[in-house]
């Protein structure tokens, strides 16, 4: 390839999110869930563990902290021998070859089905955060987050959080929300506060991979989604506990400091950088690494054993989608009055519901960044008066 084509990477990253799939394999089948794969009993070998990290910390975007975070499949269904091997590699790599002063922390994302005293001895050995996917009360859990022989998962799941609780391991959880979660804000909020559950954080129900259909399609219920955040603000706003709710505190930071984003880390190359379970890596969204699409192939832009991370720069699918994912972020900053506290939305949004990177607005976006954002700016500006 000519030095022309190349692309100018000086200004990628740094990496903030580190992604591994230790495992494609879930033990639960939730029915809205986008991975393809997750019925595999696909493995990451711990020999690719060093070739992994050596790629992260030669790297020109390993320039601060990072997080890695132990996802995509339910990383609970390897063994704790396999972390304990893992940890000690990535320590040893981390040695070998971080030249500089910034280090990482690991989490896990998980469905907490599997959680035992056994984790929480290896996670109190090695400090975590863990983020544990639950819907609430069990009617509006249990209604979507099965097992594999179809059995309910709401008991094993809080007897995981309890497991976090007693051993003051730190956790946080997410709710996926769908068009049936919308009429219990009332009961949410109390499941939530009766187990004393306080850092907590919603997705909603996408349009993403082999989910093809949301729920919460139409504009009736986006009506009853914008209800549902009203009163879900307002019972937050009206207790005395310590609730934090991840996209209140983003949004209300935005609106009072004055910040304003130019682009996300799911939007800008090499503040995520993903890895399966083969070793392959890509960039941006998570939720593009174990998918496949007509238009763009997958979405595998190279692997540890044979590329570096900036070779991505080199790479023509990469470029190609790149080139796309940008020409949507200037259609949000041209066309949007949200960009500068959405900073130009998720590119898997905007291909899985318009068909291409290179567009804008989506309903992802009303959903998560337009009607929360009119939410809290009503209420700020009813409690000033205006």
């Amino acid at each position: 390839m000519k030095k022309s084509n190349l692309l100018d990477t000086t200004k990628f990253g740094p990496i903030s999110l580190v992604i591994i799939q230790p495992n494609s394999f879930c033990n639960l089948d939730c029915d809205y869930c986008y991975l393809p794969d997750r019925h595999l009993q696909n493995k990451l070998s711990l020999d690719l563990i060093e070739p992994i990290f050596k790629s992260i910390f030669t790297s020109p975007f390993f320039q601060d902290n990072f997080m890695i975070c132990w996802h995509a499949g339910e990383p609970l269904t390897m063994p704790i021998s396999f972390y304990k091997s893992a940890f000690q590699l990535i320590n040893e790599a981390n040695e070998k070859y971080n030249k500089t002063e910034h280090c990482f922390y690991h989490s896990y994302q998980t469905n907490g089905t599997l959680i035992n005293q056994g984790w929480c001895d290896f996670w109190a050995e090695n400090p975590v955060h863990i983020g544990v996917s639950i819907d609430g009360p069990a009617f509006l859990h249990d209604a979507h987050r099965k097992n594999r022989k179809g059995g309910n998962s709401h008991d094993l799941t809080m007897r995981g959080i309890d497991y976090l609780k007693k051993n003051n391991i730190s956790y946080n959880t997410i709710s996926v929300i769908t068009k049936e979660s919308l009429d219990y804000p009332d009961e949410m909020f109390n499941f939530f506060a009766e187990n004393e559950i306080f850092d907590i954080a919603f997705n909603i129900e996408e349009m993403e991979g082999v989910n093809t259909i949301s729920s919460l399609n139409g504009k009736e219920i986006e009506v009853k989604y914008r209800k549902f955040i009203e009163r879900f603000w307002e019972l937050v706003t009206n207790s005395k506990l310590p609730f934090i709710v991840r996209e209140f505190e983003v949004l209300i930071s935005l609106i009072y400091s004055g910040n304003r984003l130019k682009n996300t880390d799911m939007n800008k190359p090499f503040s995520i950088i993903n890895f399966d379970y083969q070793g392959n890596f890509s960039t941006f969204d998570p939720e593009l690494l174990s998918v496949k699409t007509k238009e763009y192939g997958d979405f595998i832009f190279g692997n540890v054993l044979e590329n570096s991370l900036e070779s991505m720069g080199e790479n023509d699918k990469f470029q190609s989608i790149y080139r796309d994912i940008n020409q949507g972020l200037k259609l949000c900053e041209k066309d949007c009055n949200y960009f500068g506290i959405c900073g130009g939305g998720a590119g898997s949004n905007k291909y899985w519901e318009n068909g291409t990177f290179a567009s804008s607005e989506t309903q992802c976006c009303r959903y998560r960044i337009q009607i929360l954002t009119d939410v809290l700016l009503d209420s700020i500006e009813q409690s000033l008066g205006l």
